[in-house]
């Protein structure tokens, strides 16, 4: 006796039919195939087939990645192994264990890079696992991979580029989870952390601490502010407008014209840019204003500031302005722009936590500086409360870090918000 919902059509489903069907239940297609469509729309095609006098079904994938002519297909395909003493049964088990971690990195990145919305992310993801998981485990059988292969992998950078290794430990684990989930592996994950690697490997906060980036000192903002504007291109242009609003590098270079409002003078980040997924309002001084008028506009791109062939401009691009400038300095005699801390060149990342520092010295509230920086503030019950964004608030504060930029800031500033408090 079939199940409750099963159904027999009197004729041989249609592509049509399978398309669009949406009630829960077996819908049957003839010589054992059927169609199963789950409450919750999910619909996968089942072989029911005699194995060597054992009684057996098969899943065959789900439409529409496996349409009802290929469905058909592989149904005929079992039916003669079946009948000649074989078992697609295991020959399917044996195909799924041959697969490689090469593979399985290709299938697992083609299936979930569209859910990360920095492409910079993008790019880490496979970098990582190219540059350090597939000379070792790339042509491994996933399978038959071991907890010994995976700290074959980490051991050697473990010490030496500690949070390149941690972001690769668990980047491994995802790929071979997936694995495991898709029927090409079974048992423990060896990449897991917890009670597995955490055994044998030190924890990463014990080996090394978080590095900041690289930050501009205060006292070099004005004449690095002269330097950058004698430069031309793309990518000073980006790397002035990153200045003045303490934005991303990632923000600024996938900029369009339809977010800024130039009579305004805003710019709204929608959500899906930005890193903590919430649309963030950037207000415009009339520095920044005037330098996004002086913008040239290629036609059929959207960005502002776009690449030579009209694409968003590389993160490269931005870095380059940077190291060229530190560069000429050294190269005049002098010191450079270095890290007042750690003595290392500025890269534009830092340059945030320049503004930072500025924020904090001039007595502006530590919400204001925070929000202006996109950052969360306080807990999950305090934002909830908390929804003002400040943003005339900050329009004034930015237009005093612009001022500070040119050398310009006034004493008034500092005078205005002492004392103030988050």
């Amino acid at each position: 006796m079939e199940a409750r919902g099963a159904r027999k059509p009197e004729k041989a489903l249609t592509t049509r039919f399978v398309e669009t069907v949406s009630a829960p239940g077996k819908y049957f297609d003839g010589h054992g195939l059927f169609l199963r469509v789950r409450p919750n729309g999910g619909k996968q095609w089942v072989q029911r087939i005699t194995i060597r006098g054992k009684r057996c079904e098969l899943g065959l994938g789900s439409p529409p990645a496996v349409p009802l002519a290929k469905a058909r297909q592989i149904s005929l395909e079992n039916r003669g192994i079946a009948m000649l003493g074989g078992d697609p049964l295991q020959d399917k088990r044996e195909a799924a264990a041959e697969l490689r971690f090469e593979q399985a990195v290709e299938m697992y990145l083609s299936a979930k890079l569209s859910e990360f919305q920095n492409e910079k992310h993008r790019k880490q993801w496979r970098s990582t696992l190219e540059t350090y998981a597939l000379p070792v485990l790339g042509p491994k059988k996933v399978s038959e991979i071991t907890v010994q292969d995976v700290l074959r992998v980490l051991e050697p950078i473990w010490l030496t580029k500690t949070e390149t290794a941690k972001r690769l430990r668990g980047r491994i684990e995802n790929v071979l989870s997936w694995a495991t989930v898709a029927g090409h592996r079974a048992g423990d994950n060896p990449a897991r952390w917890k009670g597995n690697l955490s055994e044998i490997l030190p924890k990463p906060t014990k080996v090394a601490k978080a590095v900041n980036q690289p930050a501009l000192a205060l006292s070099d903002v004005p004449r690095w502010w002269v330097d950058l504007s004698a430069r031309d291109g793309m990518g000073a242009q980006a790397l002035a407008f990153l200045m003045l609003t303490a934005a991303r590098s990632g923000e600024v270079r996938g900029m369009t014209w339809g977010e800024v409002d130039l009579e305004a003078g805003l710019w709204t980040v929608p959500a899906p840019r930005m890193k903590n997924s919430r649309e963030h309002r950037v207000p415009l001084s009339p520095q920044a204003t005037a330098l996004l008028e002086g913008l040239p506009r290629m036609a059929g791109s959207p960005y502002v500031f776009f690449a030579p062939r009209g694409g968003m401009l590389s993160d490269m691009s931005v870095s380059a302005v940077m190291r060229r400038m530190h560069e000429a300095q050294v190269k005049s005699g002098d010191p450079g722009y270095l890290d007042p801390r750690s003595k290392r060149p500025v890269v534009p990342h830092g340059l945030r936590s320049t503004f930072r520092q500025w924020a904090a010295e001039r007595g502006y509230p530590r919400d204001m500086a925070e929000i202006a920086l996109a950052h969360w503030i306080g807990s999950e019950v305090e934002r909830a409360y908390q929804r003002a964004d400040m943003l005339e608030r900050r329009r004034d504060m930015m237009v005093a870090w612009a001022a500070f930029l040119r050398g310009e800031e006034s004493e008034g500033v500092v005078a205005l918000f002492s004392g103030a408090e988050a």
